[in-house]
């Protein structure tokens, strides 16, 4: 892609809160999130050339937060859910807390693909390729996150 600083600022301002999310989902720290959405954005100007679709900017980003989120997991960032509730969005009016409040205490894997499936509206390809993992791997961890879910919010 050939762009230039005010488009890559355009790119990156208006998908950082999608990053951000996504991070959080891996992290489950805020502080290990903001992290990675800087390092991600230093990445991804510095490898601005192999995003070929402009279309595809999103998920390029996405792939990259989620990358070095899992890079701070690897450094030893400990995990901490406090104050994750604030951050991921619910869908539905009603039982947005409890909703949240359930999400927050699935696995980190799993807690990762129900956002970025759910919340942040990526295919099971797409979040395949940006966790490195085989679809149908993400289609079971969404399965087991919906059951775990379930039980959560029966409990």
């Amino acid at each position: 892609m050939k762009a230039d600083n005010a488009e890559f600022e355009r790119i990156v301002t208006e998908y950082a809160p999608v990053m951000y999310r996504a991070a959080l989902a891996v992290t489950g720290s805020e502080t290990a999130a903001e992290d990675a959405v800087g390092d991600a954005v230093l990445r991804a100007w510095q490898r601005l050339g192999s995003l070929r679709e402009p279309s595809s900017a999103r998920a390029w980003l996405v792939k990259i937060a989620v990358n070095c989120a899992r890079g701070q997991l690897r450094r030893g960032h400990e995990t901490s859910l406090e104050g994750m509730g604030e951050e991921i969005p619910a869908p539905e009016p009603g039982q947005e807390r409890e909703l949240r409040n359930a999400v927050v205490r699935l696995s980190a894997e799993r807690r990762a693909v129900v956002t970025l499936y759910y919340y942040e509206g990526f295919s099971t390809a797409e979040i395949a390729a940006m966790l490195g993992v085989r679809r149908g791997t993400v289609k079971s961890r969404l399965a087991r996150a919906r059951e775990d879910l379930k039980t959560i919010l029966e409990g």
